[in-house]
């Protein structure tokens, strides 16, 4: 699992039927590499929040989508911690 902050989102019309109404997001790691990524978005999260994101098989578990293409889910959003 990592911490990322939430930076855009991303509109996709046509997708795989497995992810039909699923929200996509644009996350920017806070550690190691900065490189963005998508994540599906199933609890609501807004641009500018930092949220922590469930990677590989755990991100299919842990939005509830075990038999959808998802690599990366928002399984929290940080309400108080550290900084990042």
């Amino acid at each position: 699992m990592i911490i990322g902050k939430v930076v855009g989102s991303v509109v996709s019309t046509r997708k795989n039927e497995n992810l039909v109404g699923s929200k996509f997001m644009i996350i920017e790691p806070t550690e190691g590499k900065k490189e963005k990524f998508i994540a599906i978005d199933n609890i609501g999260a807004g641009i500018g929040e930092y949220v922590l994101v469930a990677l590989g098989s755990a991100a299919r578990i842990g939005c509830g989508k075990e038999l959808s293409p998802v690599d990366a889910a928002i399984v929290g959003i940080i309400d108080d911690g550290e900084k990042f």
